[in-house]
């Protein structure tokens, strides 16, 4: 007991409360990876796609289309 503080709480008390802290922003944090993760389309039948058209011409025209 000679880690006894003024306000009655050990260093141990102290380190542990700390240590919750920081696993509860970290568990935060995922959270907000993983809320960002989820808005990310998983879709590719929807997702742009860049194709190129065949003309006789020399140039090359790129036409962006949803696929």
């Amino acid at each position: 007991m000679e880690h006894e503080l003024r306000m009655g709480l050990s260093v141990w008390a102290i380190t542990a409360i700390v240590c919750n802290s920081v696993v509860g922003v970290l568990i935060l944090v995922l959270f907000i990876i993983l809320c960002k993760a989820c808005k990310v389309p998983s879709h590719t039948d929807k997702m742009l796609t860049f194709t190129v058209q065949k003309q006789p011409s020399t140039t090359q025209r790129y036409l962006l289309t949803v696929a």
